[in-house]
């Protein structure tokens, strides 16, 4: 998702605090810390993926992927070999996971009970988000560093179509019955909006007066696209017509947005300053109703629409050090065996 992740950890040692006001535990507020889940290990991580079907939540941790029973909350095992991993792509109805790895430019196909991979999928430089299309049954490889999209058969894994963007694309969603794939270029301030049928892009959206989008979820009920915008803004954008109704205020540092078809709440996590704003979707208005206080560095989430809950990954920061003479600061680094998944729900602990 972010490939900037040491950026981010600098500035999160300089102690920048939040700028928005956070409340936890307010017999008014929806959302409550429930628990963390260790997980351990070194190396730093990118998206998280829930599979309500399979009861499964898979994370981006170091060179593999961890998955976490969302029944037991605890890890059930891990996927491995998947060097650079940035995301994670669940395809229940196939029995399959797909994963980008962007230290290999390629794709893994993963058997979803035995967490074995199959094969790999050769895409562009540096494949980010990744997502399965359920209409075509199609799987979607985003290159961040060749500004294209790598599309395959999630069944037979043949590459058929390459897309040219045009921009550096971010995180992406899909509204099958629309025919339509939606991609921020967050270099761009655009959605990149891709015809599943073509294989080509078919029109690009302003986000004004976002900026730098990196999150993305969707309402396909009600044709919403919900951004993550750089410039502290969650913009809330018609997916017909590409028209923005409505943005709201969010934190530093945002990286990842959900939305909950059940309770028609959306979410932005932002890692900078350690808090997800949760705002209610009605109509054409967006409100924020809490922000919720998390953790630096909890930058990507997951949300379960089962339960409701969503799950946050970050760490411990090793203190930054001072180089010589004192002008520059090294770059912290997550602990070892600090890394955990921060889990917090509308039921109270």
């Amino acid at each position: 998702m972010k490939r900037n992740i040491l950026r981010l950890l600098a500035l999160l040692a300089c102690g920048v605090p939040g700028l928005l006001p956070v409340s936890t535990r307010g017999a008014d507020q929806p959302y409550h810390f429930l628990k963390a889940i260790p997980v351990g290990g070194e190396g730093g991580w990118d998206y998280l993926t829930a599979d309500p079907e399979g009861r499964r939540l898979y994370v981006s941790h170091g060179s593999n992927v961890v998955v976490i029973d969302l029944t037991k909350d605890a890890v059930a095992g891990q996927i491995t070999n998947t060097p650079g991993v940035h995301g994670i792509a669940a395809a229940p109805k196939l029995h399959r996971v797909f994963v980008s790895n962007g230290g290999r430019g390629d794709a893994s196909v993963v058997d979803a009970a035995t967490m074995q991979t199959l094969c790999r999928v050769k895409t562009e430089n540096n494949p980010d988000c990744i997502l399965f299309e359920p209409g075509r049954s199609e799987v979607y490889a985003f290159n961040g560093r060749s500004g294209s999209a790598t599309v395959f058969s999630g069944e037979s894994f043949k590459v058929v179509a390459t897309i040219a963007l045009d921009g550096r694309p971010e995180f992406a969603q899909a509204d099958p019955e629309a025919g339509r794939v939606f991609d921020n270029l967050e270099d761009k301030s655009v959605v990149a909006v891709i015809d599943t049928q073509t294989h080509a892009v078919a029109q690009r959206w302003p986000i004004a007066p976002g900026e730098g989008a990196s999150g993305m979820a969707i309402d396909t009920q009600h044709h919403r696209l919900f951004l993550g915008c750089g410039n502290q803004l969650m913009v809330m954008m018609d997916s017909v017509s590409g028209k923005v109704l409505v943005s709201v205020p969010i934190g530093e540092g945002v990286d990842a947005n959900a939305f909950d078809p059940g309770t028609q709440l959306a979410f932005a996590s932002c890692g900078r300053d350690g808090t997800t704003t949760i705002a209610k979707e009605d109509g054409d208005t967006l409100t924020v109703v809490q922000v919720l206080k998390t953790e630096r560095g909890a930058r990507t989430m997951a949300l379960d629409p089962v339960t409701h809950r969503i799950y946050l990954a970050t760490a411990q920061f090793e203190a930054a050090a001072e180089q010589a003479g004192g002008a520059q600061r090294r770059r912290p680094r997550p602990v070892p065996g600090s890394f955990k998944i921060l889990v917090y729900g509308m039921e109270h602990p």
